[in-house]
């Protein structure tokens, strides 16, 4: 979500519409020939097209009847989004992942013409699905209450090279800023495995807090992973695969972004509707503000020149645009209901 750049995309995915011909609305092309950002909303299974340059709603992409799509990556050649298909509802939170048995899948979209260009049936519940860095693998975690695995895709054909076993409970599967190690949280055990990922060995099981879900990456060379149960937040230091600070926020921690134009480091409060953000003063990640934005807040990115932060509202379907020189709401944008990942 890598200081959680915006990628010029936001993703919803939405229900195939039976119509007497039985239309695929999955196949009909868009023409997204303009900077963008992309909503995937939850509960309304469909995608979100936001237009940059007037920060309008353009375009609503139809993602072949997925059930509740969660959270958006793309490749580095910036044509191909990978959205997981989980069927659950995870706007509540991850523990348990709820109870939904199939209907799992990763469809891969194309970024111009907004169609479904593949999809991946998978056994088990897939939290999100994730390109490495040279765009050659598409990573994917199969969530078990045992024992997870990731699945490690070729992009050029599409076939399994490689499987990575983990712990139980995995949630997100990210990377490192610089693309060289992967971070998986197992939710369950409150651990995340840290992995090679050229040989796809583990370096590091690593004990967090209680209810690990993403390590989200930053450009300081740290990754943050946001404990919910624990209501911490663990900079683990890439290089040295431990933990340097331990945050303490008192609400549940939704998501983490750092931005680096003002090293600030973003963390969603869902339950009141807001994000918070910190500067590292004296060592310490320090507390400087809030901004309200919506209830239920989620997901947060920035627009990779600094000005914009990005953050989705899952209760109240809508996207706030947020000022960074006066870090206040600038704009609300309605987009699909339960909007998720950035």
């Amino acid at each position: 979500m890598k200081q959680i750049s915006i990628i010029s995309i936001l993703i919803l995915n939405s229900i195939l519409f039976n119509t007497s011909c039985k239309k695929d609305n999955s196949r009909v092309e868009k023409n997204i020939d303009y900077p963008a950002v992309f909503i995937v909303n939850g509960a309304s299974n469909n995608l979100s097209v936001i237009r940059l340059l007037d920060n309008t709603l353009s375009e609503t992409i139809s993602l072949n009847g997925a059930m509740f799509p969660h959270h958006i990556y793309l490749n580095p050649a910036k044509t191909k989004l990978a959205v997981a298909i989980t069927n659950t509802d995870l706007s509540a939170g991850h523990g348990g992942h709820g109870a939904a048995t199939d209907g799992f899948k990763v469809q891969i979209i194309n970024v111009r013409t907004g169609v479904t260009e593949k999809e991946i049936v998978l056994a088990k519940l897939p939290h999100n699905a994730i390109f490495n860095k040279a765009g050659t693998e598409l990573w994917i975690g199969q969530m078990d209450d045992v024992q997870s695995q990731i699945l490690v895709y070729k992009t050029s054909d599409w076939t399994i090279q490689s499987t990575i076993k983990v712990g139980k409970g995995l949630s997100e599967i990210t990377f490192s800023f610089d693309g060289n190690t992967a971070f998986a949280c197992n939710t369950t055990d409150g651990t995340v495995s840290i992995i090679d990922a050229t040989t796809k060995t583990i370096h590091h099981t690593l004990p967090v807090g209680q209810s690990p879900v993403g390590a989200w990456s930053a450009s300081n060379g740290n990754m943050y992973v946001d404990n919910e149960i624990s209501q911490t937040i663990s900079e683990v230091s890439v290089v040295d695969m431990s933990i340097k600070r331990t945050i303490v926020l008192n609400f549940k921690p939704g998501y983490v972004a750092y931005s680096d134009h003002h090293q600030e480091l973003w963390v969603s409060d869902a339950t009141n509707g807001k994000v918070v953000y910190y500067k590292l003063i004296g060592g310490v990640w320090t507390l400087q503000g809030s901004i309200v934005t919506g209830a239920d807040a989620h997901a947060i990115a920035f627009k990779e020149d600094g000005t914009i932060a990005y953050v989705t509202n899952q209760g109240e379907a809508t996207l706030s645009i947020i000022d960074l020189s006066t870090h206040k709401v600038s704009k609300k944008i309605s987009v699909g209901s339960k909007p998720n990942g950035l």
